[in-house]
């Protein structure tokens, strides 16, 4: 995939900067970034690993380490994992982070209560628990349901909560196998969430290391109904593999052993990366992992990429903790803790995140006890009273998650989605005086035609020229390593990627992504290091399926980048340049550069595993004469170029 062939056809698209994403995050896995190292528990090699930040041979290869402390059925990688709560091993356990623990967070010893969600897949009645502790334990918990339809995936319009039962708190308790009676009678739910505070702090086994007592930990969780005649009917699927009763939790201990290597998923070593010629001779964004990871082994990653003296974009910290379940408060304690340690290796170093997944208008999360149900507003008022570094913003866009459907009418919604999202982020008291970076984005998190076809051009300008219009300072394309085709709804053959590899054969398919690539980086903007201006454009209501983003480039010239998302009809653009006063109109005077990629330079042929462009061509550029109106093609992008007034 990165060979120096690839390397080379990857740089050609022309593109700047660049970012290293962790996926290992993603798969709520550990991250030993560098193979070379330390276990807390040397002698057994298990524990809590901790990459050298010494300077040795390169690194050319990483890998990620599977949890067997994991707590989520779910994952957002290759989901190949399971949950150890209700996978019928009574000496398996679930252990939540004790980084989140007040020995390390120095809060309350209730400010971060960690919980447990069982979904039951249907609504079932139900009025008993029963929950086989490990150890530590929980010294108080509190069993409650959800009074809506999905307590995982929220929506603005609904103000469901969670219910306590009615017999669902359980004090000081001592531990143990221990069943309760939740209500008299049973109560029809699907969701069951289990609240747990004061950890016992304690230990199966004689340890040194303190964070082998922090935290909760759960060996194996009952939920159904007891019958009149004491009768308990277990409702949840206990099984070592996904087809088990989905379970949801708030965090996870990075504790693992040296067998729990994942070999299906490589990632690039940092140096072998940075010491390539993907970076442009540009500085790099770079990850450290947080939510399944310590803040030792961020530290030691940074202390080698310094003495290595790599040029750094900037630190983000961690990978989608939204989408992962993780509050916002207990994601802020552990950035917050990580970003203190990091800032100390170097006042110059850039440190921000949290790399939000893509949300429709408002990232929700459960109500606190003010009602407040901004993520991303409850994480930065963590971080102020923290006084932690928070030096940029970053999230990710994925509009659509439907790629079985007509492209159309979804193009239409580019801008207004992604203009929602900015404005709520903005009222979520995003700071606009820091850098905003959308550190991925594609037209969706799932494989699909519409990526590989033209529309994957329309869709990667409309969302760059709208993201720079609305003062974002860096997008950043996911997909810019050559990739194959998968069908990963069943429905529709595609990925997201710019090149692809086909079997057997060493040469690439430019995709449309890659034109439109270059059209941003050679036609609209200049490839030079100078500041382009963007100005706003507004658009005649006519031209509904038309979208425009002006930029006015180092060379002087202005550069008009339009997106045509009618797939049937062409459109007639006449174009005015009015004073910011409104008192002048002037319109392109001499000659104007036109590069346009249509359906004339691309076309997919649709064939399955064996899908490829039976026509890829660069876009097609003219000089004419200024004109009062332009033609822009069915399904296209196109740049017009030139001068105005005198």
């Amino acid at each position: 995939m990165l060979s120096g062939k690839n390397i080379i056809e990857m740089l050609s698209a022309g593109l700047g900067p660049l970012t290293c994403r962790l996926r290992t995050e993603l798969a709520g896995e550990v991250w030993h970034w560098n193979p070379r190292g330390s276990w807390s528990d040397e002698a057994r090699r298990c524990g809590y690993w901790t990459s050298s930040s010494s300077i040795t041979t390169p690194i050319n290869l990483s890998y990620g380490y599977r949890l067997p402390r994991r707590g989520n059925t779910i994952d957002q990688a290759n989901n190949d994992g399971y949950s150890r709560i209700c996978d019928g091993d009574e000496n398996s356990f679930w252990k939540s982070n004790p980084y989140l623990d007040p020995y390390f967070t120095g809060e309350n010893d209730d400010a971060h209560p960690q919980w447990m969600v069982i979904d039951l897949g249907a609504v079932k009645p139900v009025n008993s628990i029963r929950i086989q502790w490990g150890v530590p334990y929980a010294s108080q918990c509190q069993i409650e349901y959800w009074s809506g339809n999905d307590p995982m995936h929220l929506h603005i319009d609904r103000n469901d909560d969670w219910r306590p039962f009615p017999q669902g708190v359980i004090a000081n308790s001592s531990g143990g196998d221990i069943t309760t009676r939740l209500s008299s009678n049973t109560i029809p739910v699907q969701f069951v969430r289990v609240l747990m505070n004061y950890s016992s702090t304690s230990t199966t086994q004689p340890s040194a290391d303190v964070r082998d007592r922090l935290g909760f930990a759960v060996r194996e969780i009952c939920l159904g109904q007891t019958n009149d005649a004491g009768e308990f009917e277990d409702y949840i699927r206990h099984k070592p593999e996904r087809s088990q009763t989905t379970i949801y939790v708030s965090s996870t201990d990075p504790w693992h052993r040296a067998e729990d290597i994942d070999y299906k998923t490589e990632q690039p070593g940092l140096d072998f990366i940075l010491r390539s010629k993907l970076t442009n001779h540009l500085p790099v964004l770079v990850p450290v992992g947080v939510l399944y990871d310590t803040p030792d082994n961020a530290v030691a990653e940074i202390q080698y990429l310094l003495a290595r003296k790599y040029s750094l974009e900037g630190v983000e910290l961690g990978e989608e903790p939204d989408g992962q379940w993780a509050s916002p408060e207990d994601f802020a304690a552990l950035y917050a803790a990580t970003a203190r340690r990091l800032r100390s290796l170097s006042s110059k170093l850039k440190l921000g995140g949290p790399s939000l997944q893509n949300f429709d208008g408002h990232l929700l999360t459960w109500p606190d006890k003010s009602g407040n149900r901004s993520w991303m507003n409850r994480f930065l008022n963590v971080l102020r009273v923290r006084e932690s570094p928070f030096d940029f913003f970053a999230f990710e866009y994925y509009p659509f998650d439907e790629v079985c459907t007509d492209a159309a009418p979804q193009l239409l919604e580019i801008p207004q989605r992604l203009r929602a999202m900015l404005s709520s982020l903005h009222s979520d008291g995003v700071p606009s005086e820091i850098p905003w970076l959308m550190t991925e984005f594609g037209y969706s998190v799932f494989a699909g035609r519409h990526e590989v076809d033209i529309e994957g051009a329309l869709f990667h300008a409309d969302t760059v020229g709208m993201f720079l219009a609305a003062g974002g300072s860096k997008a950043y394309l996911y997909g810019y390593e050559p990739n194959y085709l998968t069908d990963e709804l069943k429905c529709s053959w595609g990925n997201l990627m710019m090149l692809q590899m086909n079997n057997g054969d060493q040469k690439l398919n430019r995709l449309s992504m890659y034109y439109s690539a270059r059209l941003l980086t050679n036609d609209w903007m200049q490839p030079v290091a100078g500041i382009h201006e963007v100005y706003p454009v507004t658009i005649d209501p006519e031209n509904a399926a038309v979208t425009a983003y002006a930029v006015r480039r180092p060379d002087k010239q202005w550069a008009l980048l339009t997106i045509n998302k009618d797939p049937q009809r062409s459109a007639q653009l006449g174009v005015q340049f009015t004073s910011s006063s409104g008192a002048s109109v002037e319109r392109f005077t001499g000659d104007v550069d036109i590069a346009q990629f249509s359906r004339d330079q691309y076309r997919w042929q649709d064939d399955g595993p064996n899908g490829r462009p039976i026509l890829s061509e660069q876009p097609a550029h003219t000089q004419r004469a200024a004109a009062q109106y332009y033609e822009l093609p069915p399904y296209s992008v196109s740049v017009l170029r030139g001068h105005f007034g005198r």
